[in-house]
């Protein structure tokens, strides 16, 4: 049995547009055995086909890697919500990786599996702290992705909140304008410098200050519904930043420390109660691979 576990994502970090990405501690579990026929449990009717993301992932891998691909059973503990934001899709495509670089001779490699993860998914905001944990900058030149990690403080809380309703991948580009001022750019890349050290060293001043998008989160705060009255409330309760996580519909608010985060959490529960909602640290392992 090949048992690969992923962490949860959020990719931009507000100023960090496709190229920043934090890990956070909630955790996807793949379960994959040798099988005499496909089989998938663990996920809606509907994902449990050969068009499975995982299943897709591991026979795009074998190929990649010169394997002969052969039947699994794939079960799937997920906690990632579906609704778009927190890396779920991510999650899948690791985890078909890592099943077949676990089955492989070689084994599993962070590195190779880094570069076929980008490959699959066609950037790598996402996927790169997936695999490698913590904060992420990213950048790809040609065939070649390079991915510099770093530590997040210890007292900074995210809380994530998932409206039940979905925000498409391809209409949330499509709101983007095409063209940015060169005020816009200048405002955008130190902001995002000044984010970067905010999360390393828990500067929740630095933060508040700092975390302030004009490049995608102005267009995309319209296709969720619910994304000026939650930010109100966040950072009235507290919150040092507020941000769309990826490219929704899911939102974080962070916050120095466990009892700012319990009082946004409790704001944010009473604005849209019934919510998936959930308070995270950030993740520090990435993605690991056992093979039992």
């Amino acid at each position: 049995m090949v048992i690969v576990r992923v962490p949860a994502t959020s990719a931009n970090v507000g100023v960090g547009f496709d190229c920043l990405g934090l890990a956070l501690d909630l955790t996807a579990t793949f379960l994959m055995t040798p099988s005499d026929a496909l089989e998938v449990d663990g996920c809606e009717e509907r994902f449990r086909g050969e068009d499975n993301l995982v299943w897709r992932s591991y026979l795009d891998a074998c190929e990649e890697l010169g394997l002969e691909a052969q039947p699994l059973r794939i079960t799937i503990l997920s906690p990632i919500p579906l609704s778009g934001g927190l890396g779920s899709s991510s999650a899948c495509v690791i985890a078909g990786i890592g099943a077949a670089m676990a089955l492989s001779p070689e084994g599993f490699d962070r590195t190779r599996a880094l570069e076929l993860a980008v490959r699959l998914e066609g950037h790598p905001d996402n996927v790169a702290p997936a695999l490698m944990g913590g904060l992420v900058s990213s950048f790809v030149e040609g065939d070649t992705t390079t991915s510099t990690r770093m530590d997040i403080a210890d007292n900074l809380r995210f809380v994530a909140i998932a409206p039940p309703y979905e925000v498409r991948t391809a209409d949330a580009r499509r709101v983007l304008p095409a063209e940015v001022s060169r005020e816009t750019a200048v405002w955008q890349m130190g902001r995002c410098v000044a984010v970067v050290r905010a999360l390393e060293t828990g500067d929740a001043g630095l933060l508040a200050a700092a975390c302030h998008d004009r490049l995608h989160e102005p267009y995309r705060a319209k296709l969720i519904a619910d994304y000026e009255p939650l930010r109100k409330a966040a950072l009235a309760a507290g919150a040092c930043a507020f941000m769309i996580s990826g490219s929704g519909s899911t939102m974080l608010a962070v916050t120095d420390g466990a009892e700012a985060a319990e009082r946004v959490a409790g704001a944010l529960a009473r604005t849209c109660p019934g919510y998936w909602l959930q308070t995270l640290p950030a993740n520090t392992l990435g993605t690991t691979v056992e093979v039992h």
